[in-house]
C-alpha cells in the first residue's frame, strides 16, 4: 500500500490541478497480489483502491497539503461497496472520485470503478476531517481549500437513504 500511495501522490504532482468540485480520474491496475481465488480483485482492495483516489483527489485539489498544514486528518465514518462485474488479472481501470454532498460535519465521496464507459463497481464514502481542536467544519474545510462560497448540493437518493440507515442504526434500530 505504502510504494501504491506513494507512487499516487508523486503522479498527482504531474497532474491537471482540480476544484474540489471536479471529478478525479485516477488509473489504476490488477496486479496478481491484488487477486482472490476466483482471480479477480478480491473485495478488500476495492477499499484499498479508493483511498487511493481519495489521496490522488486530495493531491490534485490541493486539500492535503491545507490539511498536512493544518494537521487535519481524514476519518472514515463508514463505506459501500456496490458490485457489477469483476475485475481481471492486469486489467486497466479508472478509478472516478468526486465529493457528492456534503453537511457541516460530513463529506460523502462516490467512486466509481469503470473500464471504458462500463461501471464494475460504486462505492461511496463518509468521510469527516479532525484537527488538534476536534473535527473541522465542511465550511472550514471548503475555505482551506479556496471554495469560499460553496454551491448547495443536492443529496444523491442513495446518499440520503444511507444518512437515514445510518441515523436507525444509531438509534438502535437495524
Amino acid at each position: 500500500m505504502l510504494l501504491r500511495l506513494w507512487w499516487t501522490l508523486v503522479a498527482a504532482r504531474f497532474k491537471p490541478r482540480l476544484g474540489l468540485l471536479h471529478e478525479c480520474v485516477t488509473p489504476l491496475r490488477v496486479w496478481p497480489n491484488d487477486l482472490d481465488i476466483n482471480l479477480h480483485l478480491t473485495n478488500n482492495r476495492y477499499l484499498r483502491a479508493m483511498d487511493l483516489g481519495r489521496w490522488d483527489f486530495g493531491a490534485r485539489g490541493g486539500m492535503w497539503r491545507e490539511m498536512r498544514r493544518r494537521r487535519w486528518f481524514p476519518l472514515v465514518g463508514s463505506a459501500t461497496l456496490r458490485f457489477r462485474k469483476g475485475l481481471a488479472p492486469f486489467q486497466r481501470f479508472d478509478l472516478r472520485t468526486r465529493l457528492v454532498a456534503w453537511d457541516e460535519k460530513w463529506c460523502w465521496f462516490e467512486q466509481r470503478f469503470c473500464v471504458g464507459e462500463l461501471v464494475h463497481a460504486v462505492g461511496r464514502v463518509k468521510v469527516l476531517f479532525r484537527g488538534p481542536q476536534g473535527n473541522v467544519p465542511t465550511a472550514a474545510l471548503f475555505a482551506a481549500c479556496g471554495v469560499s462560497d460553496a454551491p448547495e448540493r443536492r443529496v444523491p437518493e442513495a446518499i440520503r437513504l444511507w444518512q437515514q440507515a445510518d441515523e436507525e442504526e444509531r438509534k438502535g434500530g437495524a
